[in-house]
């Protein structure tokens, strides 16, 4: 279980100048813009809030590094900044908010739900660039598009998953979707294809929250398959996950570090190792974390600012596409065994290779993206 803009007018915008000092451009004609001037970033997060230890937190984190790089304040009201989502409602909204001054040259919808939104306001500013992050805007030439292939990094999550239950005698393993749709089923079809692929026996016991936001859920969820015998979870749900990673650290609290009964779960998006810390009952600091299927949205809303700023071309109505080759997705592999290295190494060549071709939806989908 990864991934330019207007040179605007009317905007007073910070050029960095030799010995540190600042000075204000100017509101004329863009022949008298500083050519060499770094874009400026608006980002409308889905819901889950800027720290959701997923995807929005993520995005911003790229953005952050992109901003210390170009020498630009990153923050509310900054020049690169974000505008939080608290419900679905509030993203016309922010969309108006972010480009109703034409403060900010690339404006980004972070997140699928996004797309009806963001093709909105694309329609109602044609001047204004924008990028959406993990879905296809169509008919829109001022969008680009940012996709990942997280189908593939899902894989390699079965794949170590699978190994690990191959080894502990383990029947089933289990996943938590958020809500159906092109981009989880990526992540339930290449985790399910992985754990096929390494042992056809197991079974993958599967359930959707049919939400993004709600941790209560997750924990409930993970709760009933941990119950049930399932020793290992791959999580792909937002902040849902975050109820999972509960249970998994509360229930292994009460084991000792080495206990064969112990408990563990995959994360998605980004490294989510601390995520899973918890003292053990024998005292020791571990995690509940197996490995996290990467997704580099972060590279993804930084890489194409980055290539706006060195040759002022926006990807104007294309879909840039990232995967393990690239390493616009990947698995971390920190926590996994010897031979669940070796296992997900062998994996991910075979993939990169094109020996092993990945499917995006689980059979009987009904949804057919593809790119």
């Amino acid at each position: 279980m990864n991934r330019s803009t207007k040179i605007f007018t009317g905007l007073a915008a910070a050029a960095v100048i030799a010995g540190g000092i600042y000075a204000a451009t100017s509101h004329n004609s863009s022949s008298s813009k500083n050519a060499n001037k770094s874009a400026t970033l608006g980002l409308v997060l889905d819901v889950g809030g800027v720290d959701d230890h997923s995807f929005n937190q993520s995005a911003w984190e790229g953005a952050k590094s992109y901003a210390k790089e170009n020498n630009l304040k990153a923050g509310q009201n900054a020049a690169v900044t974000y505008f939080n989502t608290k419900s679905q409602s509030d993203l016309n909204q922010n969309f108006n908010l972010a480009t109703k001054s034409k403060k900010y040259d690339i404006v980004y919808g972070i997140g699928y739900s996004l797309n009806q939104s963001i093709s909105k306001s694309a329609k109602l500013n044609p001047k204004q660039k924008f990028v959406l992050v993990d879905d296809i805007v169509k008919n829109r030439k001022n969008v680009a598009s940012v996709m990942f292939r997280s189908e593939q990094s899902s894989y390699l999550a079965g794949v170590a998953a699978a190994t690990k239950a191959k080894e502990n005698g383990e029947k089933t393993v289990g996943f938590i979707g958020g809500i159906h749709g092109n981009i989880i089923d990526a992540f339930d079809a290449g985790f399910e294809a992985g754990v096929k692929a390494t042992d056809s026996s197991l079974t993958v016991q599967k359930q959707y929250a049919d939400s993004f936001s709600d941790s209560a859920k997750g924990k409930t969820i993970a709760a009933a398959m941990y119950a049930s015998g399932i020793r290992t979870i791959f999580a792909a749900a937002g902040f849902v996950g975050n109820g999972a990673f509960a249970e998994a650290k509360a229930e292994n609290t009460k084991l000792d570090a080495d206990s064969k009964d112990r408990l563990y779960i995959i994360g998605v998006d980004r490294d989510q190792k601390s995520d899973g810390s918890y003292t053990s009952k024998d005292g020791k600091k571990v995690t509940s974390t197996m490995a996290s299927s990467i997704t580099s949205v972060g590279d993804g809303v930084k890489n194409i600012a980055d290539k706006y700023n060195k040759d002022k071309k926006f990807p104007s109505g294309k879909t840039i596409a990232y995967g393990l080759d690239d390493h616009g997705v990947y698995l971390t592999k920190s926590e996994l065994t010897k031979s669940q290295k070796a296992a997900v190494k062998k994996a991910e060549k075979s993939i990169i290779n094109g020996k092993i071709t990945v499917p995006n939806h689980p059979k009987g989908s009904q949804f057919n993206q593809n790119f």
